[in-house]
């Protein structure tokens, strides 16, 4: 008999059993696309048509279609390439860093924040390589051999530590992503009817057969890429911070840029799965797997990380005080009370003061309120980006350079295009591939109920094994569960 904590909720509820599971998740998959589904494509290529619009205005006829000037230089493309990285990062904490401290909820989520990490840096790779102006010149900030003329890769340029942070951040994720879905994989294989359905699936599924031995190089398979993933949940948001702070730019020019840029990625990453995975749970109805108890865990850290980073403002203002330096004074005071007053004052109210409503636990346990939570987050992290970069630039040191910045067209269709590519990936992902991990589900339904897994007894394939595994300890494990139905 496994001993449960009276005080831990189930992870999964409803009394399912392994053939429930796969039942449940496998539905949206082999089912005809419904018409909400089409209808949700269909908005979300729309406006993917803007995005590809846009970017035929910016490469035929330059950066000079965005709404840049001689002293703003940076200003939409690259507020929303922070935003979009910053968006990816919790996909690596949940499958990473949660893996390695063994924490059993991460199990439902995993794969859809996996997902969200893989096109939201899809997305945010899109701004650095437009803004180069000449983006078929691209491959010049890899450091090929010298064989093209006297230009070498500038190790010494943020935009070079952009290209190494985010191409190791996304080949790392895809790997994990992909492996996880090994498993599941095979599973809709031996399931699929249609001819076309089998052999896509066989080759997704890369010969799994869910023995002891596959089980195995899974697992080693797995913590050893948490083991490589967990670092870049550090490194990878401190490089994009490093892009501003070791710049001599006021407002900019801050050693408290890491931690912050970090914490503030997780926050936005957080809201960002809350937002999906709350319409996923309605649409799909995986309420049984996706539980108030995930929703009230996942509102806490978006709690404790929206606090480090409204501890980190006030931060930002004591030292620059305390530095008296009078550039970096103004700098902050302009941020407040200066002509962007009202993008300080978004950032504050959603950032800061709007996340503290989760410590009140109806709004912990409320879906409509956590949705609504989920979404100012995210536009509060938007806003962040924007007064970071825009109000540092637009008052030069010199005031004949003062300036306001405006986004054009194109930079309002780029961003609300790459919403589009990100919600076409995440529908086409949710519809073909399974949006739950079956594999890691099925392994925490024996902490559902006292008496063990909840197995009903129905199929020969639901055999358990007790084998030795990765973490150190044995784990119960459905073995060649993929071959039922």
């Amino acid at each position: 008999m496994q001993h449960v904590s009276p005080v831990r909720e189930p992870l999964v509820t409803g009394g399912k059993s392994y053939h429930d599971v796969t039942q449940d998740v496998c539905r949206q998959v082999e089912a005809a696309p419904n018409v909400r589904w089409m209808a949700a494509l269909s908005v979300a290529l729309f406006f993917l048509g803007i995005f590809l619009y846009s970017v035929y205005r910016t490469l035929w006829y330059g950066i000079g279609e965005w709404g840049l000037n001689k002293t703003v230089g940076w200003a939409w493309d690259i507020t929303n390439f922070v935003w979009w990285v910053g968006i990816g990062h919790a996909g690596t904490l949940i499958s990473a860093v949660l893996l390695l401290f063994r924490q059993k909820w991460r199990s439902s989520i995993n794969r859809a924040a996996e997902a969200m990490t893989i096109f939201a840096v899809i997305c945010a790779a899109m701004f650095p390589v437009l803004h180069m102006g000449r983006p078929w010149l691209a491959f010049y900030v890899f450091p090929l051999q010298n064989t093209l003329g006297s230009l070498w890769a500038n190790f010494n340029s943020p935009l070079l530590w952009d290209v190494f942070a985010i191409s190791t951040y996304f080949t790392v994720s895809l790997v994990f992503w992909y492996t996880g879905l090994v498993p599941d994989f095979a599973t809709i294989r031996d399931r699929a009817k249609g001819p076309i359905a089998k052999v896509a699936y066989s080759l997704l599924s890369m010969g799994w057969t869910g023995s002891a031995k596959h089980w195995s190089r899974y697992e080693t398979v797995s913590l050893i890429l948490a083991g490589v993933s967990t670092p870049l949940v550090l490194s990878v948001h401190t490089i994009v911070s490093m892009d501003f702070a070791t710049s001599v730019v006021p407002g900019w020019h801050t050693t408290i840029f890491p931690p912050y840029f970090v914490a503030g990625a997780i926050f936005s990453g957080f809201a960002m799965v809350l937002t999906l995975m709350l319409i996923t749970r309605v649409v799909f109805k995986l309420e049984d797997y996706i539980t108030m108890e995930h929703i009230a865990l996942m509102n806490k850290i978006m709690m404790i990380t929206g606090s480090i980073v409204g501890v980190a403002y006030i931060t930002e203002f004591f030292i620059a005080w305390y530095s008296q330096v009078e550039f970096e004074q103004y700098a902050f005071i302009n941020r407040a009370t200066g002509p962007y007053w009202w993008a300080y004052a978004s950032m504050m109210t959603c950032n800061v003061i709007t996340p503290q409503l989760v410590w009140i636990r109806k709004v912990r346990y409320s879906i409509p309120l956590t949705f609504i939570l989920s979404i100012i987050v995210n536009i509060g992290m938007w806003f962040e980006r924007f007064v970071i970069i825009v109000t540092s630039l637009h008052r030069d040191y010199l005031p004949s350079s003062w300036v306001m910045f405006s986004p054009s067209i194109i930079d309002i269709g780029i961003y609300v295009g790459t919403l589009g590519l990100f919600f076409t990936l995440f529908l086409l992902f949710a519809k073909f591939f399974p949006v739950i991990n079956m594999a890691e589900v099925k392994t925490v339904l024996k902490y559902t109920v006292d008496n063990g897994p909840t197995y009903t007894g129905h199929d020969p394939h639901h055999d358990l094994i007790h084998k030795p595994t990765t973490h150190g300890v044995p784990a119960t494990a459905p073995v060649n569960y993929n071959k039922h139905d």
